[in-house]
């Protein structure tokens, strides 16, 4: 079965990759190649729609897609768990909603990362996270950062919030579900997160380092190969791996 594919973003360095992927794919077709002038309506007849645009731009698709019946794969960063818990209560509301699958990462490495992370934070009261992106990134923290703090939070949800910074103490970071989270915005740099955990006489840092974009090819091609067959709302490319970690589906 070759299943057709319509990606939003394609002028975009993920969308150029994913079209690169899709043309090397057996099992892949391009359905429509879409910009910021498209009509969504070029996605209607796709069996999976991948969308790598902006935040601004995204949660329009996600609705389009939802409302058509097209599986959709989000690469696209700025989804909070909030925002997801709408689209969950949405599509339990509507059955004939496609599957949307939200994807902060497509690096395995960079989800092993973060799953060891959620692992280790419940022995460590202290947590931060250092997350760093290319200069043209536009939002801070990044979904990966985001959805690393989130995974703690939930794993740590018997131990308790780790210790907080002071409220003057403003260059601490954002805080997302109790866990400071710096961001840099670099040139020179792809991708990188550092999760730093600090207990009584020890640390032990958690890092992950993107050198090429060839590093989310094979999360790319799961996640368009895994869609079609997916029901409701699906988190995390470790949902996908079947690493057991919890908040995986809402």
């Amino acid at each position: 079965m070759t299943i057709r594919v319509a990606v939003a973003g394609a002028t975009g360095k993920m969308g150029r990759l994913a079209l690169r992927l899709i043309e090397e794919a057996d099992d892949l077709e391009l359905h429509a190649a879409l910009d910021s002038r498209s009509s969504l309506d070029e996605m209607l007849g796709a069996d999976v729609a991948f969308d790598v645009t902006h935040p601004g731009a995204s949660a329009d698709i996600v609705e389009f897609a939802t409302g058509a019946g097209i599986p959709i794969v989000v690469g696209t960063s700025g989804w909070s768990n909030d925002r997801i818990a709408e689209i969950a209560t949405f599509m339990r509301g509507h059955d004939d909603a496609g599957a949307v699958l939200f994807i902060p990462n497509f690096s395995v490495g960079s989800v092993l990362g973060t799953a060891v992370a959620a692992l280790a934070a419940r022995f460590f009261d202290s947590v931060e996270i250092i997350e760093a992106h290319h200069a043209a990134k536009v939002d801070s923290p990044s979904g990966t950062a985001v959805r690393t703090a989130e995974l703690i939070g939930v794993s740590r949800a018997d131990a308790g919030p780790v210790a907080a910074p002071h409220a003057d103490q403003r260059a601490r970071g954002q805080l997302v579900s109790g866990i400071p989270v710096h961001s840099l915005r670099l040139s020179g740099v792809l991708a990188e997160q550092r999760v730093i955990l600090g207990g009584d006489g020890e640390t032990l840092t958690i890092s992950h380092s993107t050198v090429s974009p060839s590093a989310y090819e094979q999360g790319i091609l799961l996640a368009l190969r895994r869609a079609p067959e997916a029901t409701g709302v699906v988190v995390g490319l470790d949902a996908l791996l079947d690493l057991g970690l919890p908040g995986t589906t809402a």
